[in-house]
């Protein structure tokens, strides 16, 4: 089994398995989230959050982004192209949030802008309704260039400047997917932009891979048996 297999600490596989009933997690997520830390790199996807806004709404930020993603639904060899990949995203928007997060609202794809008669696009739209807050995600194919947090800082500025209600909502933050990244680059780049921007990691599956995942509900049995085995006996009373 996954759990038992990976860890050895019980409160782990106690939160691992929480977390993949929680979100639906197949077997393939399980192991890439065990393998990647997901519970030490929660909210660890580098970010300006510190710098650009307050103490507690950055805290908050950051548990919203993960530093990697992984979008079963996505065939990196079928859809090489961003838009066929932002396509892939939005048709199949449950995945998606599922991945994303389950506090993610979808709002809008090629989000619509006008400023003083110029109009711009925002790759993908999101709202994540327990922080009250919009969150823009731009995807890119390959590695990440510095040209990139111009870009997304703009439009993060556009939907916080034209879209939010400063009255009702936390300031908006960006996420920036890339499949590479130069961590030294990155540092530069973040520091160079005043909107709050997180760059993060993704990937897809192929369908030989896909292929290969659990039945439903197998997924779900491995994780009965793992919390029954560690359930706390039940105690009688005495009579």
């Amino acid at each position: 089994m996954v759990l038992l297999d990976r860890l050895e600490d019980r409160a782990e596989r106690e939160w691992y398995a929480t977390e993949a009933a929680r979100y639906g997690w197949s077997r393939a997520s399980l192991e890439f989230e065990i393998k990647t830390d997901l519970r030490g790199r929660q909210g660890s996807a580098p970010s300006n959050f510190t710098a650009t806004l307050e103490d507690f709404d950055s805290d908050l930020a950051r548990q919203a982004v993960k530093d990697r993603y992984v979008f079963e639904h996505l065939d990196p060899r079928e859809h090489r192209a961003e838009r066929d990949r932002e396509q892939v995203l939005t048709d199949r928007i449950q995945d998606t949030l599922l991945e994303l997060g389950r506090d993610m609202a979808f709002v809008g794809r090629q989000y619509r802008i006008e400023v003083g008669g110029d109009e711009f696009f925002v790759d993908l739209l999101f709202f994540h309704v327990t922080q009250l807050r919009y969150v823009v995600v731009e995807l890119k194919v390959g590695k990440f260039q510095p040209s990139h947090i111009g870009q997304i800082g703009t439009y993060v500025a556009m939907v916080d400047g034209l879209v939010r209600n400063p009255q009702v909502h936390a300031k908006t933050v960006g996420i920036l997917l890339c499949t590479e990244r130069n961590e030294a680059t990155l540092d530069f780049a973040l520091a160079g932009t005043a909107s709050p921007v997180a760059v993060a990691l993704y990937e897809g599956l192929t369908a030989q891979e896909r292929a290969a995942l659990p039945k439903p509900g197998e997924l779900e049995a491995v994780i009965g048996e793992e919390m029954r085995a560690h359930a706390p006996e039940t105690v009688r009373p005495v009579r």
